[in-house]
């Protein structure tokens, strides 16, 4: 896995090892952020279940100010820094070695605010919705932050009627989708 574009561009990046995460492609890492990089240039970037912390250097290497990256794995935070001392790109960034819930509750206490907040959580498992309703009734989402949920192609979203939130767009992959929710 590598960075793609930007400032660090073609510098190799570390993946945890085994399979607790799941390394987005750098084919659908490029479809992504072709779709961002209207938005991104000194935008503020939140990467939720960060694992290897390649979205959220994707996005300080195409010109994002600053990324907060969250991640409550041990071997995985160990490769979030490792990451992003090797692109140096560590001083834009702050980690958060915590579970997404509790860093969103940091992150509001810091009063931080984002433009755009990805988030990869595990498959299966509707931490997608905890996230979203947390985010929902947080105020790091402002009127124009872009959220992207990296979710299986079976997850639902019909939940999203009852909150400030709107799907604008879908990606789909072979088994994953991409999910762009505004504030309605």
């Amino acid at each position: 896995m590598r960075v793609i574009a930007g400032k660090a561009r073609r510098l190799l990046l570390k993946t945890p090892p085994g399979y607790e995460t799941r390394p987005t492609t750098d084919r659908i890492k490029e479809t992504l952020f072709n779709i961002l990089n209207p938005q991104l240039a000194g935008a503020d970037f939140l990467d939720l279940f960060s694992g290897s912390g390649a979205i959220g250097i994707e996005a300080l290497s195409r010109g994002a100010r600053y990324a907060a990256l969250v991640d409550n794995s041990r071997i995985a935070l160990e490769c979030i820094k490792a990451n992003l001392k090797s692109t140096g790109l560590d001083k834009d960034a702050e980690v958060f070695p915590m579970d997404a819930l509790e860093a969103i509750r940091m992150l509001e206490i810091k009063g931080k605010v984002f433009d755009i907040i990805f988030m990869d959580p595990p498959y299966d498992h509707n931490l997608e919705r905890d996230v979203l309703l947390a985010l929902n009734n947080s105020n790091i989402v402002y009127c124009d932050t872009i959220i992207i949920v990296e979710a299986s192609l079976k997850t639902e979203f019909d939940y999203l009627d009852d909150t400030r939130f709107r799907i604008y767009r879908k990606k789909e992959y072979k088994t994953s989708q991409h999910v762009f929710i505004e504030c309605k």
